[in-house]
């Protein structure tokens, strides 16, 4: 008997393999590329060297896509390293910025969790707070002045480094929605109205009546804001939303409100002049984006807000949702100053420069969201001719490193 130690070559080559092996000319090598996954303020999301992608933007859907599993997983991405909701299927993509003042371009993506698409309309601003981090671990710079190519703005990012001059994690800062505590970074959005259309208040109003018929409710008036400021935001006097005479607060709405808020924010682009009818707004989910506002129901806040992304509510709320509202707080005759504490206040909250000098520093404004309380610093800036445009709002927020590595991705 031929034991197995003593197995000639000849007998070996017959033993029969439960998966039998293909020839080689059929194999097709994994595919990857360099990635670190990063919990960025309240949200989650892959951050790319833009070397390591196509050199055209239309060629990064089918990378994407599967990297993070949007291609056919029934918004559960399975099959990639998406956490099948739209604050964790988001990407940055950074390159070293050849601009004047400029240190690093930043491009955000969104990756829709529930179908194959991306959206490169507008800016992340939890997203953006990591990239001042991940540059500097990178290599790329010292001091982080980021260049959002998806609204043309500026961000200015102040982080801690650590003795060795890398991103310093620890600390003592608190956000909501994120456990424990990390080192603070402060994101200045800088003159951020605008983002999109030009201008901050793009119907010329600041504020108005949206009236929409919808199918399900029928005719609803709503008075709203359209603020585009950080993103362009939709926002929502939640008070004054009617159906049928009666007055409905979102936060009690018994009705589906993510297919109202969906209906509102889609009127509300074409208002904006970013769709040209509600069906093409319906293609673009990520822009104008919607916000409910409340007056303060607690002492401890300015403004009550709930805002939604991807037509469902967010379960604390846009980075670029919290610069839009705080700019809008400091403008009076829009729905946010008007239910919010400013409205009351003798002393404005917002900073003020006058001639490229500052006379006033700005005070933390608290906005409400589902789940805590997160603060804004505003600054306007008066021109000579009289003009007051908003010269930054910032905002606090952490980071964290998750993993590095390679993603793997098919196409």
């Amino acid at each position: 008997m031929t034991t197995a130690a003593t197995m000639s070559i000849a007998e070996t080559s017959t033993v029969s393999r439960p998966f039998p092996l293909k020839p080689f000319a059929s194999y097709s090598p994994r595919k990857s590329l360099p990635a670190v996954w990063m919990r960025s303020g309240t949200s989650k999301g892959l951050f790319i060297h833009r070397s390591d992608l196509p050199d055209a933007t239309e060629d990064w859907a089918p990378i994407l896509l599967s990297a993070m599993g949007s291609s056919g997983s029934r918004g559960k991405q399975i099959d990639g390293i998406g956490g099948a909701t739209s604050t964790t299927s988001k990407v940055a993509v950074i390159a070293k910025s050849t601009r004047p003042g400029i240190d690093v371009d930043y491009t955000f993506v969104q990756v829709a969790p529930d179908q194959a698409k991306i959206d490169m309309t507008g800016n992340c601003g939890n997203i953006a707070s990591g990239v001042g981090p991940f540059s500097v671990d990178e290599g790329l710079v010292i001091s982080i002045r980021v260049y959002n190519t998806n609204t043309q703005k500026a961000i200015l990012e102040t982080i801690q480094l650590s003795p060795v001059g890398k991103f310093r994690e620890d600390g003592t800062c608190r956000i909501p929605g994120v456990e424990g505590t990390s080192s603070p970074i402060k994101v200045a959005f800088l003159n951020p109205a605008g983002s999109m259309t030009g201008k901050m208040f793009p119907s010329g109003a600041k504020q108005e009546i949206l009236t929409l018929q919808s199918p399900k409710l029928g005719a609803v008036h709503v008075r709203v804001s359209l603020v585009d400021a950080g993103n362009p935001f939709v926002l929502v006097d939640s008070g004054s939303l009617n159906v049928e005479g009666e007055s409905m607060c979102p936060f009690s709405l018994d009705t589906d409100l993510g297919v109202l808020a969906e209906e509102i924010r889609r009127n509300g682009a074409v208002q904006f002049g970013l769709a040209s009818d509600v069906e093409s707004a319906g293609l673009v989910r990520g822009t104008p984006k919607i916000a409910f506002l409340s007056a303060p129901a607690e002492e401890t806040s300015d403004i009550d807000v709930l805002a939604f992304s991807m037509g469902k509510p967010h379960p604390s709320i846009q980075m670029t949702g919290a610069v839009c509202i705080g700019a809008a707080m400091a403008i009076y005759g829009t729905v946010a100053w008007h239910l919010s504490r400013a409205s009351d206040s003798q002393v404005p909250k917002h900073g003020m420069n006058v001639g490229g000098q500052r006379i006033a520093n700005p005070v933390p404004v608290r906005i409400r969201h589902p789940a805590g309380v997160i603060e804004t610093e505003t600054v306007l800036d008066m021109r000579a001719e009289g003009d007051v445009d908003v010269e930054q709002v910032a905002v606090m927020r952490t980071a964290r490193r998750l993993f590095e590595g390679n993603v793997f991705y098919r196409t």
